[in-house]
């Protein structure tokens, strides 16, 4: 009878060790073991084993791919939706060598579509000096490009490409309600890398210089990276809606992203394709007048009343400064070998923002259209006076001043 317990004990002992030398060492109970714990990975895996001349590896696989996430989707529907409007943009310029020999030479840049007639907005620094302009839709297709407008006060160009079908036009957004810390997406053909969608949020929205020193007011600052060959493509929303033209980079000197880009809004762009559309060009507001910037040195020098803004040289004959009853300079001088007209208006306020030289009146200028009445805040003598101006089209006083504004 006391042989008994010791035969059981030997048992368990035999098991045990069966159990751990034998099944245990070759996974067969691991199965049991994952089905008995409930699982705390992010998705479920198994082990494949691999052979071959260097040995064998074992390598953990996912039975499956995740599902996206809410942000991964939102990234993914806007690139569905704003990609078959994006379009690659190649102009080729001739250049001379050294010996005077013809060199064509390429640049690339973005665009988008605006309807199904084939008319695409693009940077007017990318077709600039172009004999040759080329687009590539997202399907690879190619057609030669017709320039039809350019704004290069607003660094805007408007193309035309004929016969290519099921053209899908990009959704316009407004640009007047953008928020700092807005998510932003630029998708474009950075360094020809066609596209290519970045994502950022906006990070400021600030007056800026364009790429030939041109004003753009409202310019959309963002952290979205974009590179050489972004240039001209849409800024979107989270809609996947454009909100902006991509122009510019802060670059500090390097030609590539250092995390700052800029953008024209997209309202600049359609008061652009709005004159491209009624006029066939577009109409810049003029005043009409040739002005000489004044600063403390020179307003001194000639006892104005102010020592910054501009002063009139020169009204154009029946134009808009002539017919609201500005005056125009009337004493010869020089300044260094210029010779200048002094004994105009002095223009220091434009609609109450304050005047102080060219820069700061082609601001203002740009929010208006010819057409809109404006009140500039002039010194005659040293009387401050408010004068209502209409706004001429300076197309149509083209060519008649020097340094017309």
């Amino acid at each position: 009878m006391k042989l008994r317990p010791v035969l059981l004990v030997v048992l368990l002992l035999s098991g045990f060790y069966y159990l751990t030398t034998h099944v245990w060492s070759t996974g067969a109970v691991s199965p049991w073991l994952h089905r008995a714990t409930p699982s705390t990975s992010l998705s479920a895996t198994n082990t494949a084993a691999v052979n071959g001349p260097l040995g064998t590896f074992e390598l953990t696989e996912a039975n499956a791919a995740p599902a996206y996430d809410t942000e991964e989707q939102q990234n993914i529907a806007v690139y569905k939706k704003a990609l078959p409007s994006v379009v690659n943009i190649t102009s080729t310029a001739i250049a001379m060598d050294f010996f005077y020999g013809p060199v064509p030479q390429q640049g690339q840049g973005s665009g988008f579509i605006l309807d199904k007639q084939g008319h695409i907005l693009t940077n007017n620094h990318v077709i600039d000096n172009a004999q040759r302009v080329e687009v590539t839709l997202s399907d690879k297709h190619k057609y030669k490009a017709t320039v039809v407008g350019v704004d290069k006060g607003h660094d805007l160009a408007l193309l035309l490409i004929s016969n290519a079908p099921n053209l899908q036009p990009a959704t316009l957004a407004e640009s007047q309600s953008l928020t700092v810390g807005q998510r932003v997406y630029a998708i474009g053909n950075p360094f020809g890398l066609s596209g290519t969608m970045t994502r950022g949020i906006i990070s400021a929205i600030r007056s800026i210089r364009g790429p030939n020193n041109n004003p753009i007011e409202d310019a959309i600052q963002t952290d979205a990276s974009v590179n050489p060959g972004n240039s001209g493509g849409p800024l979107l929303n989270s809609r996947g809606e454009v909100i902006g033209i991509t122009t510019l980079i802060a670059s500090n000197g390097v030609d590539q992203s250092a995390g700052i880009g800029f953008a024209i809004p997209v309202n600049t762009a359609k008061a652009v394709i709005a004159d491209f559309a009624k006029y066939g060009r577009i109409r810049r507001p003029s005043l009409d007048i040739a002005t000489l910037e004044i600063g403390p040195e020179v307003a001194d020098q000639i006892g104005l009343a102010a020592d910054y803004g501009l002063l009139i040289e020169r009204v154009l004959p029946g134009g808009a400064a002539e017919k609201a009853g500005l005056h125009g300079g009337t004493q010869k001088a020089y300044q260094g070998n210029m010779p200048v007209m002094l004994g105009g208006d002095l223009i220091v306020a434009m609609d109450g923002q304050e005047i102080t030289n060219a820069q700061d009146l082609a601001a203002a200028m740009n929010s208006h259209k010819a057409g809109d009445e404006v009140t500039l805040t002039v010194f005659r003598g040293r009387k401050r006076l408010d004068v209502k101006v209409k706004l001429n089209d300076a197309t149509e006083q083209q060519g008649q001043a020097g340094r017309e504004t």
